[in-house]
Formats: structure tokens, sequence, C-alpha cells
């Protein structure tokens, strides 16, 4: 049986949706953030995890939401709260703990202290894009964290 070349169209298309479905499917981004976004005190951190385990922390803010690139330095305990550190490229590092659905998120000297709350990422007023591996809520957020990064 021959095939046309409609049916091979077809039968690609099914497979590259199958195959950008299934990645997508195993990425999974919590996003948090403190500040109104386009200001100056607009701070956004998001936490990246592949098949359930860590992959990347990315940290932006400001007006130009300028990115920097954190490196995860494991489990701590921080005024007697489980916590993670994530360092800085100049190994700044900041503490982050749970508390109820947000991340309260320290630094050593006490000079940085801010609590981040889910952000959700995707259209307002039908304006904007739906993010596929954006946690769905504060609490599908909060679990990634927990599963992710606390253990």
């Amino acid at each position: 049986m021959k095939t046309t070349p409609m049916k091979k169209i077809c039968y690609l298309t099914t497979f590259l949706l199958l195959i950008l479905t299934t990645l997508s499917a195993q990425t999974k981004v919590a996003n948090y953030s403190i500040g109104k976004y386009g200001t100056d005190k607009y701070e956004h951190f998001d936490f990246e995890t592949k098949d359930g385990k860590r992959t990347e922390i990315n940290y932006s803010y400001g007006k130009d939401n300028k990115n920097v690139k954190l490196q995860y330095a494991g489990n701590d305990v921080f005024n007697e709260d489980t916590c993670f550190k994530v360092n800085f490229p100049n190994n700044y590092t900041l503490y982050i703990t749970v508390k109820e659905n947000r991340l309260h998120i320290v630094d050593a000297e006490g000079k940085y202290n801010k609590t981040f709350s889910w952000e959700y990422e995707g259209p307002i007023d039908g304006i904007g894009t739906y993010c596929d591996v954006c946690a769905k809520g504060k609490e599908d957020a909060i679990m990634l964290i927990k599963s992710a990064y606390l253990k």
C-alpha cells in the first residue's frame, strides 16, 4: 500500500505533537515574585524542574527585567527553619523557606528579607500566552518547591 504525501504530513505532524507534548509535560516551573512587573521594585524567581528533578533557578529584577542564573546550594537550617540555599554568580547566598504558600527569602546578614508570592504566568483579560509548563496555582507551585528543592 502506497503512502500519499498528505498521509506522510499527517503522520509527521502527529509525531511532532506527541513529542512536544511529552517534553512540556516533563518540565515544570514555579514562579514567585514581589513588586509590580515593569517597575524598579519588581523581583522574580523561577524554579524549574524536569521529571521532578531540579534543573534551573533564575532571578530577574527591575524595570528592565535583568536576569541572573542562580545555583542551587543544598538544604540547610536557617533561624530554625528548614530551607534551601541559592548562590548568585558572586557567591552571595540567599536562604529560602516555605511559609504557608509563599517563599520567605533572606540573606545571612539580614539585609535582604522578603516574602514572595506565587506569580501567575499566562493571559490576562485574553491578552498574553498560556504557560503550559508553569505551576497551575500556588498549591501546585509550593508542592514543586517542596518535592524538588526541599527534599
